[in-house]
């Protein structure tokens, strides 16, 4: 199973003993204020998804861990698009590490596994449209804007790129586990 390093970041599968870094971030109000804090059953229930999605799908949410202090400090991987077949970039990560660009490394790193590892033709993100945080990372990976939807029972903003529009980034190391 691949692991991604970048300059600063690792990004590794999750495990159960990730729950108490995982509940710190889905609990929190301010990391979740366009998804909703989570309670420990619902944390616990993403974090098992987590796995599964892996095992069954060859894609999934990474555990974004800081290199320097190995802390798991967020989440970011593919999913697929709520109720769709579409596969969706998304990420979490936690405040104190915000404004740092670590949003926009783990990101690249996971449209590089998408687009050169599994071959994936097209990846979308969605936003709420408030969240100005979260759709400079999804333009500053290249995703173009297309529309207003409504996913996951909100109002969201609708970006994608395709693998041709897809400028590959080198500063990242594919690690098979």
């Amino acid at each position: 199973m691949p692991e991604i390093e970048t300059t600063r970041l690792r990004l590794r599968y999750f495990n159960l003993q990730d729950f108490d870094d995982l509940f710190r971030l889905y609990s929190d109000t301010e990391v979740m204020k366009y998804l909703s804090p989570r309670s420990r059953e619902q944390t616990e229930a993403s974090l098992l998804k987590h796995i599964q999605h892996w095992q069954e799908h060859n894609l999934g949410m990474w555990a974004v861990v800081d290199k320097q202090s190995g802390k798991m400090i967020g989440r970011c991987g593919l999913g697929f698009l709520d109720n769709t077949s579409e596969v969706e970039l998304g990420y979490v990560l936690d405040k104190s590490y915000w404004n740092m660009g670590l949003g926009t490394e783990a990101s690249i790193a996971t449209l590089n596994y998408g687009f050169l590892t599994i071959n994936l033709e097209r990846i979308v993100a969605i936003a709420n449209p408030a969240n100005i945080a979260s759709r400079r990372v999804i333009e500053k990976v290249g995703m173009k804007y297309q529309k207003l939807a409504h996913y996951y029972g909100q109002d969201v903003v609708y970006y994608a790129i395709s693998q041709s529009e897809w400028q590959p980034d080198n500063t990242f190391y594919l690690i098979e586990t």
